[in-house]
C-alpha cells in the first residue's frame, strides 16, 4: 500500500471508533471469506417399500464461475435420504446412467450377498439393478456408496453416496427428535481436494475444503430444543474428532449399527472414515444465538490422517500433507444458527435407549488373526502403502475366508503401518472387545462396522457372528476404509457357507456373471442352460471364436478367458433358434495375455 492509499485508511481510523471500525471491514470484506454463507442442503426423503436411484452425472459450481463435474444420485451431487423400516421386504431399482460400469453398496446392512452390491455385482451404464431383500437390521443411520473395484475413491469423492434411516418399533417408543430436517438432521462430511481447473481430486492429500451435505462453508437454521444430528463420514480418508464450541456437551445415542443401552455425554469424539454417529443437542434457551460444529483436529493423535503428523515415526512424509490448512488445525463444519423453539418440542434426554446385549467371548468358535503391512516394507510405505491383510493384495479370484454360517467369531486385527486404518466388514456388526488390550469406552460398546485401528502395532478384538445369509458363490468383502487404500489392494472377502443360498436360484432369474471384473475365467448364471448359444465380442464390436466352456450344473457354465487382451468384452446369450437371452458386458482385468 503507498502513501497516498494509506492516508485515507489512517483518517477513517481516527474517525470511527473501534466498534464502528469492525462494522466497515464487515462490509467490505469479500463476503466468502465468512463461515457460515451457504444454507445445508438436506436430501430429499423417500419411502418404500419400493426406491428408484438414478446413478447420474452432474455439474455444480462450488466456486463462482468454475463447474466441477460431479456424481449422484437422482441429482447432481449426493443422493436422496432412504426412510426403511425393519422387517420390511424392499426393492432397490438402482438405474446406470453414469456412462460407466458401478455397484452400490448398503453400508452396515444386512443383506444377502448377492444383494450386498460389492464389487462382483456390477451394474453396467445403460442398466438396472434391483435387490429384493428384507429389512433386519436395527434402527440407526446407515449408508449407500460405490464400490466398483479401483473405481470406488473416484465415485465417492465426485459424490456418489446417500443415507439409509432405519426405523423399528424400539426407536419409535423413544421420545426422541424425527422430524427429518429440522430437529433430525443428516450431515454427511467430506473434505474434498480440487485441481486448478476445479475438478474433485480422489487420492490427494491436499483435500483442504470441507464440504458438508455438498455445500461449503454451511450454516442450518435449527430449533431451540433437543436435536438430533445424524453424523456420517464420507470422506476418502481424513478423520475428524467431532466437537461443539466452547466445549458445549452433546449426548451420544448411536454408532454405526444402531442405538446404544443409554446416551453417553461427551464434548469430543473421533469420527473416521466410514463411521457414523446420532448425537442429541440440548439448545433450550439458546434462541436467536449461534453454535459451531468443529473438528479439533489439533487434537488428533499422531499416525491419523488428519494429525498434525499423519505418521508415528519420525520419518516418513504424505506428499502435500503439511501445506494443508487442516491437519492439525481445529476448524469449523457448520454453523447452528439457533431460533425459536417448536411445538411439541422435544425437550429432554432419555435416560436409557433399547436393550442391546454384546456377544462374549465364551460363544467364540474360532479367533480369526489379520495384520496390516505395507506391501513393501520401508519408511515411505509404512505411510503411503501400498498396504495388505496378511501378506495379500486384494484378488477378485481369491476367497479369504470360508465361515461356517452361524459362527461367532473373534476378530483380531493388528496394524503394523505407521497410519491408523478404519477397517469395515460387510453383512454383519460386531462389538470391539478390547483396543490395545483396553476393553472400549462406553461410546465404543455399542453396535459397529468400522472400527479405527491404532497405528504401530495397534490391536484391535471384535466379536461378531455370521447368520441368516450363506452363498456358495458371492462374497462379502472386508477392507480398509480409506478408500485409496481399499482401491489399491487393502482388501478381502469371505463366503458364509453351510446353510440354504441366500438367493434362491429359480427358473426366471436374469443371467448374472461372476466374478465382473474377470481374469482367467468367467462364471454365468443361466436361467436354463440348454441349448444356449454364445457369441463373445470385443470394444471394437469384433466377434472373437466360440469360447471354451465348461458345464459345472443345469445353471452354471464356467467360461475360460485365458488369452484374451485387458479390457471390456460382450457375451451374448441366444437359444439354439436363436431367440436372444440376453447381452452382458464383462471386464477382463489381465494386463498381458494370460497363457
Amino acid at each position: 500500500m503507498d502513501s497516498s492509499s494509506a492516508l485515507p485508511l489512517y483518517n477513517i481510523l481516527h474517525a470511527m471508533s473501534i466498534r464502528k471500525f469492525f462494522i466497515f471491514i464487515f462490509f467490505i470484506l469479500p463476503k466468502g471469506n465468512i463461515f457460515g454463507q451457504n444454507p445445508l442442503p438436506i436430501p430429499s426423503l423417500i419411502n418404500g417399500p419400493e426406491y428408484n436411484l438414478t446413478l447420474q452425472n452432474g455439474i455444480l459450481e462450488f466456486f463462482p464461475g468454475m463447474p466441477t463435474s460431479t456424481m449422484g444420485a437422482n441429482g447432481d451431487i449426493l443422493g436422496p435420504t432412504l426412510l426403511l423400516k425393519a422387517g420390511e421386504t424392499v426393492t432397490m431399482n438402482v438405474q446406470n446412467n453414469l456412462g460407466e460400469p458401478s455397484t452400490i453398496h448398503w453400508h452396515g446392512m444386512h443383506v444377502p450377498a448377492a444383494n450386498d452390491g460389492g464389487p462382483h455385482t456390477v451394474i453396467e451404464s445403460g442398466t438396472t439393478w434391483s435387490p429384493k431383500f428384507e429389512v433386519l437390521d436395527k434402527a440407526g443411520t446407515y449408508w449407500y456408496h460405490p464400490h466398483l473395484h479401483m473405481k470406488t475413491a473416484e465415485q465417492v469423492t465426485k459424490g456418489l453416496a446417500g443415507f439409509i434411516i432405519i426405523q423399528d418399533n424400539e426407536e419409535s417408543a423413544l421420545a426422541l427428535p424425527r422430524t427429518y430436517g429440522v430437529d433430525d438432521i443428516p450431515l454427511v462430511i467430506q473434505s474434498r481436494a480440487f485441481d486448478l481447473n476445479k475438478q474433485f481430486i480422489a487420492t490427494t492429500a491436499l483435500d483442504n475444503t470441507i464440504l458438508v451435505n455438498g455445500a461449503i462453508d454451511p450454516f442450518v437454521e435449527v430449533p431451540a430444543q433437543v436435536i438430533r444430528l445424524r453424523i456420517l463420514n464420507g470422506s476418502t480418508e481424513r478423520v475428524y474428532r467431532i466437537g461443539l464450541e466452547d466445549d458445549h456437551p452433546f449426548s451420544l445415542i448411536g454408532t454405526d449399527g444402531g442405538l446404544l443401552q443409554s446416551p453417553v455425554e461427551l464434548t469430543r469424539l473421533n469420527l473416521a472414515p466410514g463411521e457414523r454417529i446420532e448425537i442429541l443437542i440440548d439448545l433450550a434457551g439458546l434462541e436467536n444465538s449461534s453454535l459451531f460444529l468443529k473438528s479439533y483436529a489439533s487434537e488428533l493423535p499422531s499416525g491419523t490422517y488428519g494429525a498434525v503428523n499423519p505418521s508415528i515415526m519420525p520419518m516418513g512424509s504424505i506428499q502435500g500433507y503439511s501445506s494443508n490448512v487442516l491437519n492439525g488445525q481445529d476448524f469449523e463444519i457448520l454453523k447452528l444458527d439457533i431460533i425459536q423453539a417448536n411445538n411439541n418440542a422435544v425437550l429432554q434426554i432419555p435416560m436409557t435407549l433399547v436393550d442391546d446385549q454384546p456377544l462374549v467371548t465364551s460363544q467364540a468358535n474360532i479367533t480369526r488373526s489379520l495384520t496390516f503391512q505395507a506391501a513393501q516394507m520401508n519408511m515411505n510405505t509404512m505411510l503411503n502403502g501400498p498396504f495388505v491383510i496378511n501378506g495379500s493384495s486384494f484378488n477378485l479370484q481369491t476367497i479369504n475366508y470360508s465361515i461356517p454360517i452361524d459362527n461367532v467369531e473373534i476378530w483380531e486385527l493388528t496394524n503394523m503401518t505407521a497410519i491408523a486404518h478404519p477397517f469395515h466388514i460387510h453383512d454383519v456388526q460386531f462389538y470391539i472387545l478390547d483396543i490395545n488390550g483396553v476393553p472400549p469406552p462406553e461410546y465404543l460398546a455399542g453396535r459397529k462396522d468400522v472400527v479405527l485401528v491404532p497405528p504401530g502395532n495397534g490391536i484391535v478384538r471384535f466379536i461378531t457372528q455370521f447368520s441368516d445369509f450363506s452363498d456358495p458363490d458371492v462374497p462379502y468383502m472386508y477392507h480398509c476404509h480409506m478408500l485409496s487404500h481399499e482401491d489399491a489392494g487393502m482388501m478381502g472377502q469371505f463366503l458364509v457357507t453351510g446353510g440354504v443360498t441366500s438367493i434362491q436360484r429359480e427358473q426366471n432369474y436374469q443371467v448374472q456373471l461372476f466374478p465382473n471384473p474377470a481374469t482367467d475365467h468367467l462364471t454365468v448364471f443361466l436361467p436354463n442352460n440348454d441349448h444356449n448359444q454364445w457369441t463373445l465380442t470385443n470394444a471394437l464390436g469384433q466377434v472373437l471364436e466360440q469360447p471354451s466352456f465348461q458345464l459345472i450344473d443345469n445353471n452354471t457354465v464356467q467360461i475360460n478367458l485365458r488369452g484374451l487382451h485387458s479390457g471390456t468384452y460382450w457375451l451374448e446369450i441366444t437359444t439354439e433358434r436363436g431367440h436372444p437371452l440376453t447381452k452382458k458386458c464383462f471386464q477382463v482385468l489381465s494386463n498381458e495375455l494370460i497363457k
